[in-house]
């Protein structure tokens, strides 16, 4: 088969053990991102399977329609950038594992050290030596504070566990249902949305994007929070309401924030004031970008592959498409 791989950045794919699974398979990997339809058309007309590398490229209607021989797409987790709809139409099947109950201690590892590096100013204090200062202030201790994680799910069930090894208390947020499971392992849970925005020293964001996510997190309740408090998020920028975030951040509640997505990515703009901001520690969207987690991740994205070549797809998201 014809299979295309796009957004590689460091072509790292083809050195991982689980890149085997495709030989024998005509492959082609690019390492640069496009977004223009044109462009990914002109690059994907004689694809066969197209695998994404979690939400990099949009795949929507105008494109799949000027991809005739395209049969199946496999990616791993949510897929809010793929129009199923379209896919569905076009007799194209949506393979993507979701995962359920395996932690990715790559995106849990990021959180921890985005909230150490903003809580002892670690990239600030770096700057500043580089330029021939000496200690430019003064951070915070971890120990003894509260952590709120806001989603009770394989991630922030893992952060949790890390904020108990500190020494932290940890008070947790979320639907109902991973409420119940939180308070089942042993966490405290909060009484409400407000008190637990208000309460927390550091609070971390783990919850997929949906439409009843989306915009969860209000300017209302980034201004409970506390002056010397942390926001984290690992997640997703939109699970903020747009622009709630830097106006928080300018009205000074919370205090900081360490943020690794953004609502526009890649994220090109060195004017953004995310970036301008002494106050914010920012990383490019590296939550899940390891080799092991990566090694993770595309076995299962191939093993994907190898079950539509065998006639047995897996992890249809549109299994409709099976039924015609």
């Amino acid at each position: 088969m014809k299979i295309s791989i796009l957004d590689d950045y460091f072509d790292t794919l083809r050195t991982l053990p689980c890149f085997k699974k495709l030989d024998g398979h005509q492959v082609t990997v690019w390492n640069d991102h496009v977004q223009d339809v044109d462009a990914l058309a002109g690059r994907l007309r004689d694809t066969e399977v197209l695998v994404l590398i979690r939400e990099r490229t949009q795949i929507r209607a105008p494109l799949l329609a000027r991809l005739p021989n395209l049969k199946l797409i496999s990616q791993r987790s949510v897929y809010p950038h793929v129009d199923v709809d379209a896919c569905t139409r076009l007799g194209v099947i949506l393979s993507s594992s979701q995962h359920p109950g395996t932690p990715s201690y790559a995106a849990a590892e990021l959180t921890w050290g985005l909230i150490l590096a903003a809580m002892r100013q670690i990239p600030q204090q770096m700057a500043a030596l580089r330029a021939g200062d000496w200690q430019i202030g003064v951070g915070s201790t971890l120990r003894g504070r509260r952590l709120g994680i806001f989603g009770y799910g394989r991630i922030g069930r893992a952060v949790a566990d890390y904020g108990k090894a500190f020494g932290m208390s940890v008070l947790i947020w979320a639907s109902e249902g991973s409420r119940a499971r939180a308070a089942a392992d042993g966490f405290e849970v909060a009484d409400s949305k407000e008190r637990f925005f208000a309460g927390c020293d550091v609070v971390s964001l783990h919850l997929r994007l949906y439409d009843s996510t989306r915009g969860i997190v209000t300017a209302g309740d980034l201004g409970r929070m506390q002056p010397t408090a942390l926001l984290v998020n690992t997640s997703r920028a939109p699970l903020i309401e747009p622009g709630a975030l830097v106006a928080a951040l300018q009205a000074g509640r919370p205090g900081m924030a360490a943020v690794d997505v953004y609502e526009q990515e890649p994220l090109r703009d060195t004017d953004d004031p995310l970036l301008a901001m002494d106050n914010v520690v920012c990383t490019p969207h590296i939550g899940y970008v390891t080799r092991d987690e990566y090694e993770i991740q595309f076995s299962e994205i191939f093993e994907q592959i190898l079950a539509y070549e065998a006639g047995n797809p897996i992890n249809a998201i549109n299994p409709e498409v099976l039924a015609s």
